[in-house]
Formats: C-alpha cells, structure tokens, sequence
C-alpha cells in the first residue's frame, strides 16, 4: 500500500463530498465513490468505472480505496475461522468469523492490544501498540472472504471500543447509513469494559446495542480483575444505562466470565440481581479460557448452569454463550498479536 496516499475505506458521505469539491469534480461523484467502495467493494479506484478516465486519474494521484486482504487464517474443528489482517500503521490484528447455522457473527478489532490489561485476557497482556482507523475496521468486514454472507457485527477482538471512540463510531455511521452498507443498527453490538464520558456519548450517538464486560457485581472484587473499575465503577455504568430505554429493539447485556468459587456463588447472583434491578438487560455467561501466567479456576458447566437458572428465576434473563474457537486461541480473551508483532520487526 502507499502509505502517502489517503484511504477512501472509512469515509463518509460527507468526507468523499469534501474529497470531491477540492479536486474540482461533480458533487453527485462522492455518492457514486461511496457506491463503489460500500456495495461495490471494489479494489481499487480504476474499477470505479462510471467515473471519467480523467477523474479517476485525479483521484488516483492522491487517494487509494485501502482494502487490504488477511495474510493468513487458521480454521477451527467448530467451523469458527480466524484471520490475520494487516491495519495501515504496518501491525496486525486479529478478527474471527463465526458461522452458525443461518447466522454469521464477526469479531472484529478496534486496537492493535488493548490499555485496559484485565486479569482474564491475553489481549490486555500484549499491551498497547495502537489504534485502528475507521478504515481498518471496516476493512475486517470488506476483505472478508465471507462478507457475504455475515448478519451481525460484533466490537468485541483485540481493544476497547469506548478507548477508540471516534474511529468506532464512524464506521458504525459506515455500516448503518444508506450510503454504506445500509444495515440495521442492531445488527451490531458494541462492547465495553466502561470509560468514563464515552460511554454516555456512545449511547447519545449510536443507535447499536451495548455489551458490558462485568464479571462481577462486588466493586472491588471487580477492581482485581479490571483495573478499568477504578476509573467507572460497575455501579456508575449501570447507573448510566438506566437512563436509557432498552425496552424495545435496542439491547443491554453484561459479558460474566464465570470463575468457580471466586464470582459464581449464589452471593454474586443475588447482587447482580439487586445492581441490575429495574434495568432491561440480559446476561451472558462466558466459560473462563486460561492464558498463561494466569492462575483463575474456570467454573464447570453444572456451576454456571445454576447460576444462569438462579438469575433467569429472579428476572434476569441470562444464557449460557457457546464457546466457539478455543483450539486456535479464538475464543473470547484469547486474541494476541504480539508474537505476529515481535516476528514483523
């Protein structure tokens, strides 16, 4: 890729509008380029051919489309399939593909590591090397070799989506606008540990549902396992969320890695019952996938089975999620690309 080239891939309406008016072509041009790039997935900008030669000429000069394939896979025994992308700063990430019967989920990165560093993910222990732009993100989704046949998005690889906030947002606008890919806003779920300010202007600015990461009710047993607490306690967060309406279509849930004996006892059911009182939401219980140098004992099956009967019985709808991926570390908390970044330089 040309790295002193713009990449098209990310902007919006208004952008490629912008773009248009200071190389002097139509402004009926920047829909026809958002066409290209969003329904089209078109390569590069000579395929853009009900452009004239000569403005894809003076496109050319100074943009790109910035579309950039995956350099390597790894499938799992499950059908789960993880690939390997390039993002523009010369990193990778990586982002799963999970098919499921007549559904296809997609996992996609928003950071190259992550700031928060909980406990539980390898993710964390790879550290920070950066962000994504709106275009890398989106190029998950456009280099997909299953493109076709995805029906929801989820922010929940390698980052913190509230921690890339503005990138996040703009390729949901991408997603979800007529001009791009035109889908639902709950077709795609945004997760987050809970950062402070960018919460709330998530959820002022984005119609797509929410996932919170918990993992316990007990603030500073929470502290321990995420540092993120200290900054926005799970009793702030919740207190946001209450503010907004998830009665409808929009929908909350919580994201609880179930570890036995430490955040899976009838305790903590009975406190994120009392916390997630009077607020429309469900709960997902995630089977802990040990990472190294991490000593956290995963609850068995018949544990969180109890403790999902236990919430379901006293009003909180909560399901167990299928664990999708494990033997090629695509499982949730298992994404690094620290040894991709350490073989690259």
């Amino acid at each position: 890729m040309n790295d002193e080239k713009k990449v098209l891939l990310g902007m919006s309406l208004a952008e490629l509008q912008q773009v248009v008016a200071e190389l002097g072509m139509p402004k009926f041009t920047a829909a026809q380029i958002a066409k290209w790039l969003y329904q089209q997935h078109v390569g590069t900008i000579d395929e853009m051919t009900n452009l004239s030669k000569a403005n894809r000429e003076k496109l050319s000069q100074g943009y790109q489309v910035g579309c950039m394939a995956p350099i390597d896979s790894q499938h799992s025994k499950d059908g789960t399939i993880k690939y390997l992308f390039p993002v523009v700063s010369g990193h990778f990430v990586e982002t799963v593909y999970i098919p499921d019967g007549d559904r296809a989920t997609l996992c996609v990165s928003c950071q190259v590591g992550c700031k928060m560093n909980c406990l539980f993910c390898q993710t964390g222990k790879q550290g920070y090397e950066g962000s994504l732009s709106a275009g890398d993100i989106l190029n998950q989704i456009y280099s997909l070799p299953e493109r076709e046949t995805l029906t929801n998005i989820v922010f929940m690889g390698q980052g913190e989506p509230m921690d890339n906030l503005d990138a996040v947002l703009r390729a949901t606008e991408v997603l979800t606008s007529d001009y791009g890919y035109a889908w639902s806003p709950r077709r795609i779920t945004v997760s987050s540990v809970g950062v402070k300010n960018k919460l709330k202007r998530f959820l002022d600015e984005s119609e797509c549902h929410v996932a919170i990461s918990m993992h316990s009710p007990l603030p500073e047993q929470r502290q321990q396992l995420m540092l993120a607490e200290k900054q926005m306690s799970i009793t702030d967060v919740v207190e946001l969320l209450k503010q907004y309406d998830f009665s409808h279509q929009r929908r909350c849930s919580f994201e609880y890695i179930c570890f036995a004996g430490l955040n899976d006892t009838t305790t903590h059911a009975r406190e994120i019952i009392k916390l997630l009182r009077g607020l429309d939401c469900r709960v997902n219980l995630i089977r802990f996938h040990e990472i190294p140098g991490v000593d956290l004992p995963g609850a068995d099956e018949k544990r969180m089975e109890a403790m999902r009967d236990y919430l379901t019985a006293h009003g909180v709808f909560t399901t167990i999620r299928a664990s999708r991926g494990q033997d090629i570390f695509a499982a949730c908390g298992l994404l690094s690309t620290a040894k991709k970044l350490s073989n690259s330089k």
